[in-house]
């Protein structure tokens, strides 16, 4: 493994260290027990050949989550502990689950969602990586509860959570009793557990990783922008260039929407609720409407919301002919499917992932990936690049969560800016680049110095 210029003791690291590698006392003396044998379920075995190409590409392309691997490897910090993960199965998420893994964790991976499994990935996590795996590209909802539950059914002590569905499940049957902390990766998740923390009812303390600077600044913006695009084009084959497109949402994800499809040649057209985000999107250059008159010259609309009937029956009733529906949001709530099916009087399947519905007045609507996510669902997903910060990010989180839970109650917290900040100093090492530092003046300034 390469070594990440900046990753010796002498660095940064050390100061991350004080931060996640307390006293064992932090454990409470709780004992961690080994998981019991159990049978994972994936679509194909042999699918692991594949897979284990694609894992290593995406592995190299990840300096940082390697260097904190290399950094703790010998320690094994992770030892004993057990690890439920609900992550949408990808090369990159086998990364993560590799490095777990190596830092002695027992790991347990489930899909955060039906179609964001890549089944050559879980093939070789199950086979070359000895990582049991409970995840099928398609499977149904049964099935997908079914894999949560198998993940939650070896006692974890920590959860990694996408979307929310594994700690929500915990909560609602009782595994919670086991868990010392869980992270979330998805601001739909973050808002699910804000909410539990309102109410009173989260009943273990979590980490927001996406509230991370070097998370959602990148990942929420350049990773799904450019995996969403990606997602539109493999199931369309269209030119982008002339058309007008859609956002709806101004947060991180659709700036990054709306900044790549500008930059393909499209007249983007923002929809909001907010109005300081229709404000900003309006100073940035792009024409804000509401969703019923946006969606009578769209000719793609991608929702970014994490809202329900974002496209909703109203608006397929005055949409032009022949509109592109994507969502880029974490569940499939943001296009009514059924509004959509009430309309229509046909649905057939035209090319991979891209569904044409004729309406009953004879218009067209084609809808991407049965609605769910479509960078995940119709692509790949984020590149390996943007992850690399990310699942850092949650490596560390884990790594604080086990030796700190103690101190931690039972509500939302964002990863301390220590650690967020040592992510982006490891991922400027790795690409070659050098900031300036403070200098004495600058540090010394006493706030009554004016001009």
């Amino acid at each position: 493994m390469e070594e990440v210029p900046g990753s010796n003791p002498g660095t940064p690291i050390g100061r991350v260290a004080q931060l996640v590698r307390a006293p064992v006392s932090h454990t409470g003396g709780r004992r961690f027990e080994s998981s019991r044998a159990h049978l994972p379920r994936i679509k194909d075995i042999s699918l692991s050949i594949i897979g284990k190409k694609r894992i290593e590409w995406a592995f190299s392309r990840m300096p940082v989550l390697r260097s904190i691997m290399e950094d703790y490897k010998d320690d094994k910090p992770l030892e004993g502990i057990r690890i439920a993960a609900c992550l949408h199965v990808t090369t990159e998420t086998a990364s993560l689950m590799i490095v777990l893994k190596t830092l002695g964790a027992d790991i347990r991976l489930c899909a955060s969602n039906p179609l964001s499994t890549q089944d050559d990935v879980a093939a070789t996590l199950v086979k070359d990586y000895n990582i049991e795996v409970f995840a099928v590209r398609g499977e149904n909802q049964e099935d997908y509860y079914s894999d949560i539950h198998s993940c939650l059914e070896f006692k974890p002590h920590i959860t990694l959570d996408d979307g929310a569905d594994l700690t929500v499940e915990a909560h609602r049957h009782g595994y919670w009793k086991d868990i010392l902390g869980g992270t979330e990766e998805t601001t739909t998740g973050v808002n699910r557990f804000r909410k539990m923390e309102e109410e009173g009812v989260l009943k273990y303390p979590i980490i927001a990783v996406n509230d991370s600077y070097t998370k959602y600044l990148f990942d929420n913006r350049y990773g799904t922008g450019q995996s969403t695009v990606d997602g539109v084009l493999r199931a369309t084959n269209i030119l982008l260039a002339g058309k007008t497109a859609v956002v709806a949402g101004y947060g991180w994800v659709g700036k990054g929407i709306a900044m790549r499809l500008k930059g393909m040649g499209c007249r983007v057209v923002i929809t909001e609720v907010d109005p300081v985000k229709a404000l900003e999107a309006y100073m940035d250059g792009y024409d804000v409407k509401p969703m019923i008159e946006a969606i009578r010259e769209a000719d793609i609309v991608i929702t970014a919301t994490g809202e329900p009937d974002i496209v909703r029956k109203e608006h397929i009733e005055v949409a032009k002919d022949g509109v592109i529906l994507a969502n880029a949001g974490h569940f499939d709530v943001e296009i009514n499917k059924g509004d959509l099916n009430e309309l229509s009087e046909e649905r057939r399947e035209i090319r991979s992932n891209l569904e044409e519905y004729r309406l009953k007045d004879g218009r067209r609507v084609y809808l991407l990936a049965e609605g769910r996510l479509v960078n995940l669902g119709a692509a790949e997903g984020h590149p390996a690049e943007v992850m690399d910060m990310s699942f850092s990010n949650q490596a560390l989180a884990v790594l604080y969560i086990k030796d700190n839970h103690d101190d931690l109650e039972n509500r939302v917290y964002k990863l301390p800016d220590e650690l967020d900040y040592e992510v982006a100093r490891r991922k400027l090492a790795s690409l070659g680049v050098v900031i300036d530092q403070p200098s004495e003046a600058q540090l010394k300034r006493s706030w009554v110095e004016g001009t």
